[in-house]
């Protein structure tokens, strides 16, 4: 494929593509747990059925080799896309019956495997679609755009359920109405890409290659020096907040009585969609500036306490009971900043595991445990609150910092891993 071909309407095609990437897994993994408490499924359940929906994106490795060998990857996303928009609206049509649990979360399933497989084929588009140049250039865009996806998702999706729940008086039918409208917006979101997308690939040159490859590729993982503690580690670092990111919702939306704070729907949509998706980003950004101008090792030790300090906050709001809008606002500032800052040391160790002559396929099964490190914990956080109630809960998570801390200086690699100019880099 010429180079000149490449590039084609960047500017219309990447921020659309990385939106209608970000959307569907927000609704999946954040706003079905709002969703649930709002219908008066139990936190227990919350945490258990809400955290197996994480499974796609643990598995996602082992099959993005057929969005490679089969079709195109404009396709792929395009189907999934469709396929997306149809379980969301399955979601909303199903919510007022009597079965509306199992339906749902059936639904949602089928969301959360195509979404998985939408980031594989998006993602693959993206490496095809860019000269590495553009590819650079247009990564703050793309997260950017992500980034859009989740305020409208945390913010504007659940701002709206809240104000149908005060409308209607009637929590499912608030619920069925929006999530029927976020079908149609993902309908529209894969419309827009249908047209905005240029076709870079062909079928025809699509050539297979043995399965021998890719059981080789996985088993070389596997044979990397120190991976056991590697993937030790990779599985604990975000053992508290993977916990704490299923009960934070319930807790600001259950009752005093219930050791909650007793915040409505409207404004857990204001507070999470808009500030803390912003701090997230800033965290984030910082992060990387950091790691990029002094290496991985100096900030890495700071980057696991600001993922896990700020959460001492909800602590002491729910042995507290402070229910003021200060500070709980002040609270979730802290956290979501703590986890983009201490997120960016997790991402770049990801890359540092997946270094070698199968980077990409490496990279993807790294993230693959990355994802079972928030799936494992997640399941079993509903159980953790309910027998330690919200106060106990919450000590808990921050007790739960402990098993990275304590295998952080068994870790190898460059202490000027991930510097700007670093040869190894």
């Amino acid at each position: 494929m010429a180079e000149i071909q490449k590039d084609k309407r960047a500017w219309a095609w990447v921020p659309l593509l990385y939106f209608t990437q970000g959307l569907p897994y927000v609704i999946v993994v954040t706003v079905s747990v709002i969703m649930y408490k709002k219908l008066g499924i139990s936190n227990a359940d919350i945490g258990l059925y809400t955290s197996w929906l994480y499974l796609p994106w643990v598995l996602k490795p082992l099959w993005s080799p057929f969005v490679d060998l089969k079709s195109t990857k404009r396709n792929w996303f395009l189907v999934m896309q469709l396929l997306i928009s149809i379980a969301l609206l399955g979601v909303g049509l199903t919510l007022p019956t009597n079965i509306f649990f199992i339906t749902t979360l059936a639904c949602f399933w089928m969301a959360a495997f195509a979404s998985a497989t939408n980031d594989i084929a998006s993602d693959g588009y993206y490496m095809i679609g860019l000269t590495e140049k553009k590819q650079s250039f247009f990564v703050g865009i793309r997260s950017t755009f992500y980034r859009l996806a989740m305020v409208t998702g945390e913010g504007l999706i659940v701002i709206l359920a809240g104000f149908l729940e005060n409308h209607y008086g009637d929590n499912a039918k608030a619920w069925s109405v929006t999530m029927t409208a976020t079908a149609f917006l993902m309908l529209a979101l894969t419309v827009s890409n249908f047209f905005a997308t240029p076709k870079y690939e062909s079928s025809a040159n699509i050539t297979l290659e043995k399965p021998k490859g890719f059981l080789e590729v996985f088993v070389s993982f596997f044979k990397k020096p120190n991976i056991g503690i590697a993937l030790a580690f990779i599985l604990t670092y975000r053992l508290g907040e993977s916990q704490l990111v299923k009960m934070a919702a319930p807790f600001l939306l259950d009752p005093l009585e219930k050791g909650g704070l007793g915040y409505s729907t409207e404004q857990l949509g204001t507070i999470f969609g808009t500030v803390g998706v912003i701090m997230l980003s800033v965290g984030g950004i910082l992060g990387g500036i950091l790691i990029s101008r002094d290496g991985l090792k100096k900030w890495m030790l700071p980057m696991i306490l600001s993922l896990n300090v700020p959460n001492i906050l909800y602590a002491i709001l729910a042995i507290t009971k402070t229910t003021s809008i200060v500070a709980v606002t002040t609270t979730v500032v802290f956290e979501k900043f703590g986890y983009g800052f201490g997120f960016a040391a997790f991402l770049m160790y990801l890359i540092y595991i997946a270094e070698g002559k199968s980077k990409t396929s490496h990279y993807a099964i790294a993230t693959g445990f990355m994802a079972l490190g928030m799936m494992l914990p997640g399941m079993l956080s509903g159980f953790m609150q309910e027998w330690l109630g919200y106060s106990g809960f919450f000590v808990w998570v921050v007790i739960a910092a402990l098993p990275a801390l304590l295998l952080l200086p068994f870790l190898k690699y460059p202490a000027d891993y991930g510097k700007k100019g670093n040869s190894d880099d």
